[in-house]
């Protein structure tokens, strides 16, 4: 497989693989990714070839300048001395009392290599750590802490990771040495990121002054930032790459040019590409540690040295192993934080001590790190045990993932979602707005319930826009705005709130086509339509009863209902292409009045059935009514539009896309007044706010460009 091939294959299953963990919400997705990996490897055979060089600086690179980039900058600094302590001390416990014990599991690897494969295990996944322990609702202390942990433990975990294998190659290890070249390639390592990354910042703001803004060229300037970072400090002053790329988006978080402020589209962009760029390699990280599963458990089974079953004993005993020396750790640190005053609250320390274990989820770095381990040693014999070495990191990767996905949901007694690097890049920004809300006035609203706000309030102004002329226009608009509405009310949810709700609509839709099945049965006995299209549209109207009756008994999973607020609108639609299809038919003028009239059949038995005072009494969700009676309105204007294009009367379709940019942009403008007035009422917090208006200027941006194309 060439090189093009492989990359345009890896990224399709990455697409593939988070599609997939959009129905099986309860896997991370790099559990998903790992899966797939194995399913090429064994069905298709798939091998990528690996080199030590060109993976660790097209992969750890860019995620660790990645993760400097979002260091939190207050919280994290107040617990600067508990985060070094935890990030280097807790790293080393793990790496020398790791490394004996996989010494003595495994006496056939040797005691470096052992080391080194305890290095590469102790970093944890800041992301996963991040989304689980919020969810977990860890003491703010532990929560700063093994979040910060987790952000910078990668880089004393490789340089544990780098001396082990070095010393395995060479086969020479001197503590003198190491200790003096630990401190060069750490401290120079460090210095050399934060001079390279502030003469880029130099650079940045000397283009930025100079009127050179364009958007592209910064951007491509960020992304390769952490390649040239790495490769500056490796090669030419062999210092520690790694350190480098971190203290080099540290720097670049502390000292961001204030001209970038004045330029939200290079903000934007730069944001989003940086997710993509984060997005896929960190899938393909997955994706390969999968792919190179069979490899390690090939020669593993094969090995006569080796035997599987105590392999995989192995793996759970080092696993156990990391995951006691975090908990005790982590006990430690909250009794003497107890002991001292700073946690005055009684808390449940164990239960904490477990789920910051737990939480230790381990991630891309951790398969970076072992899949660079070289095939050959200096004296050209073969790496011992390398096979193994990947097997066993494999291994822990996994049973850390499947560990926090069975008993962190136990431990809180509710469900957790765990993301990984690259997967969620913003679930922690999410998480930090729902807590905001939480702890702020009772009457503050989340996202969510502003979106749906500020959208209705839109609907409101279209309907105050709606005249003869642009109706059509203005319920596909609505409709559009329904649409909308309820994916989000579906979308968070719970199921206890979940299915009344949806219950209610299934209810109000059986009304309304039984409204409509009496209106043809009338049309028919009245001798206004013939018996063929009577019986045409019949079946079809039985047909929707049916599927409107078997629906929740098909559907298992309750966010399936989400498509229902869909089946309206597009039945009605692609029956009247249907329709249009047979423009010259003789049948086409009375398919016409039939869907006209059976459409207002649904709206009066709609109207009938919601006067009655049983269902008065049932305070029945408004939006659900609106968005059925909008369904039918529509395609009452979609029969109009049909009907003047039949007689010659049609606008052309310039003039219908002309006026929805029109309506469209005076929606928005509504939605900008509503997210407005809920700041000025105190509904939303600023952030909040600055969210949502990026989703109008989104939108705004994207018409603008469409109406350039045109």
């Amino acid at each position: 497989m060439t090189l093009i091939e492989a990359v345009i294959m890896l990224v399709a299953v990455v697409l593939l693989s988070n599609i997939v963990s959009h129905y099986l919400n309860f896997l991370p997705v790099s559990l998903i990714q790992i899966a797939a990996g194995l399913l090429l490897a064994v069905l298709f055979k798939v091998t990528i070839p690996l080199k030590t060089d060109w993976f660790m600086l097209l992969f750890i690179a860019p995620l660790l300048f990645n993760d400097g980039r979002h260091f939190p900058k207050q919280e994290l600094w107040a617990l600067r001395g508990p985060i070094i302590m935890n990030a280097i001390v807790l790293v080393f416990v793990t790496t020398f009392l790791g490394g004996w014990f996989i010494h003595f599991l495994v006496p056939d690897l040797p005691l470096a290599a052992s080391i080194a494969l305890a290095a590469i295990i102790s970093p944890t996944d800041p992301i996963a750590v991040q989304s689980i322990s919020k969810q977990a609702d860890l003491p703010n202390s532990v929560l700063h802490l093994v979040s910060g942990e987790s952000l910078i433990n990668d880089a004393s975990g490789l340089i544990g990771f780098k001396y082990g294998i070095a010393a395995t190659v060479t086969g020479f290890f001197s503590w003198q040495q190491a200790t003096g070249d630990f401190l060069y390639i750490s401290i120079v390592g460090a210095l050399l990121g934060m001079v390279i990354m502030a003469l880029l910042q130099l650079l940045r703001t000397f283009l930025l002054q100079q009127g050179i803004n364009d958007v592209v060229l910064h951007t491509v300037l960020q992304i390769i930032t952490p390649f040239v970072v790495y490769l500056l400090v490796e090669e030419l002053f062999h210092a520690s790459g790694v350190i480098a790329v971190v203290s080099a988006g540290i720097v670049y978080n502390f000292s961001k040019p204030v001209l970038m402020d004045y330029l939200p589209e290079l903000k934007i962009v730069t944001e989003r590409t940086w997710d993509i760029a984060i997005y896929l390699l960190n899938g393909i990280v997955f994706l390969i540690l999968g792919i190179e599963l069979p490899i390690a458990m090939n020669q593993t089974i094969r090995n006569p040295s080796d035997s599987t079953t105590i392999a995989i004993f192995d793996v759970v005993l080092i696993w156990l192993a990391v995951f006691l020396i975090r908990v005790f750790w982590t006990l430690i640190n909250l009794t003497i934080k107890h002991l001292k005053g700073k946690e005055k609250q009684q808390r449940p320390y164990f239960r904490i001590a477990l789920l910051s274990g737990l939480s230790g989820v381990r991630g891309a770095i951790t398969m970076a790190g072992v899949l660079s381990v070289p095939y050959v040693l200096a004296s050209g014999a073969a790496f011992p045990e390398r096979s193994l070495m990947l097997f066993i990191a494999a291994g822990v990767i996994i049973l850390s993932l499947l560990m926090a996905v069975i008993f962190i949901p136990l431990l809180m007694r509710q469900h957790v979602a765990i993301a990984t690097r690259g997967t969620e890049p913003k679930a922690d920004e999410d998480l930090d707005e729902q807590r905001d809300v939480a702890a702020a006035d009772k009457q503050q609203l989340t996202e969510t319930q502003a979106r749906i706000y500020t959208m209705r309030v839109a609907i409101n102004h279209l309907e105050s826009q709606r005249r003869p002329e642009n109706q059509r226009v203005v319920y596909d608009l609505i409709n559009e705005y329904q649409g909308m509405i309820h994916r989000l009310q579906v979308a968070y949810r719970s199921e206890e709130q979940l299915v009344p709700f949806l219950n209610e609509e299934l209810t109000l839709r059986r009304v309304a086509l039984q409204g409509e099945g009496d209106i043809l049965e009338q049309l028919w006995r009245s001798g206004k339509i013939q018996e063929r299209s009577y019986q045409k549209f019949q079946r079809k109207i039985l047909s929707r009863q049916r599927l409107v009756e078997t629906l929740p008994h098909k559907l298992q999973r309750p966010h399936f209902f989400a498509r229902l607020h869909r089946l309206g609108t597009r039945l009605s639609h692609l029956r009247l292409h249907l329709v249009h299809a047979q423009y010259n038919g003789p049948y086409y003028n009375e398919r016409l009045y039939i869907e006209k009239e059976t459409a207002k059949g649904g709206i009066k038995a709609l109207s009938k059935y919601l006067k009655r005072p049983e269902v008065k009494a049932a305070h029945y969700n408004r939006q659900v009514i609106y968005q059925i009676i909008v369904g039918y309105r529509n395609r009452i204007e979609q029969i109009k539009h049909l009907n003047r294009q039949q007689t010659g009367r049609r606008s052309p379709r310039a003039d219908y896309d002309q006026q929805m940019r029109q309506i469209r942009f005076k929606a928005l403008a509504a939605e900008r007044r509503g997210i407005h007035t809920l700041v000025d009422q105190g509904y939303i917090t600023w952030s909040l706010a600055a969210k949502l208006r990026q989703y109008v200027n989104y939108s705004e941006n994207a018409l603008l460009l469409g109406e350039d194309v045109d």
